[in-house]
């Protein structure tokens, strides 16, 4: 639940942008959120899924099934070589106690929670000049979505409706208003289909 009066719309990043923060992040030996993002962004999960995330879950594997929390829904998860390769490097440098280790845990051994997770995401923003207004852990689900439907070009329609199924939404009017899909966006979408 947010406070009264505040804000909790997240915004998405650019597709550079986030690339930029991953890396930039795993320079900065920020492993954990490195892969956090990636991996966010990268397969547009909600959060409390990642969180429940463990090393064998992932760790050297091209694919997985993933329980979604909210929905109950089975959802396959496939692991491009990109993130494959990112994963293991992050393990290398984290060095788990155990591989049945859940991924995302504070120097405690504690799983993190959401809370947490928004609060070092607001330093982040801070620390490496994000240029969005708000900047949360819903920001990685937003990127991958908007990511997905910049790339669609003459299929954004149809993208729009996958996402809308995957994102659990009522209707892809929601879906639109949810990625900030302005109604330019989709003119020129049909300009492209010659309407």
């Amino acid at each position: 639940m947010s406070k009264k009066y505040s804000n909790t719309t997240a915004d998405y990043l650019s597709w550079d942008q986030n690339l930029n923060l991953i890396r930039r992040l795993y320079d900065d030996q920020e492993f954990k959120m490195s892969l956090l993002i990636s991996m966010g962004s990268f397969w547009g999960l909600r959060i409390s899924d990642l969180l429940r995330l463990k090393w064998d879950d992932v760790l050297e594997k091209d694919k997985f099934i993933l329980v979604e929390k909210k929905t109950g829904k089975n959802r396959e998860i496939k692991i491009n070589n990109q993130l494959q390769r990112h994963i293991i490097e992050c393990y290398s440098e984290i060095k788990p106690y155990k591989i049945e280790d859940f991924i995302f845990t504070s120097q405690k051994g504690s799983v993190f929670s959401i809370q947490r997770i928004n609060v070092i995401f607001k330093t982040l923003k801070v620390r490496y000049s994000l240029t969005v207004q708000n900047f949360s852990s819903h920001s990685m689900r937003k990127t991958f979505g908007r990511e997905v439907f910049n790339k669609s070009g003459v299929n954004a329609e149809l993208a729009l409706v996958k996402l809308s199924q995957l994102f659990n939404h009522s209707n892809v009017a929601t879906t639109r208003r949810y990625l900030g899909v302005s109604r330019e966006e989709m003119l020129e979408t049909y300009s492209l289909l010659g309407f």
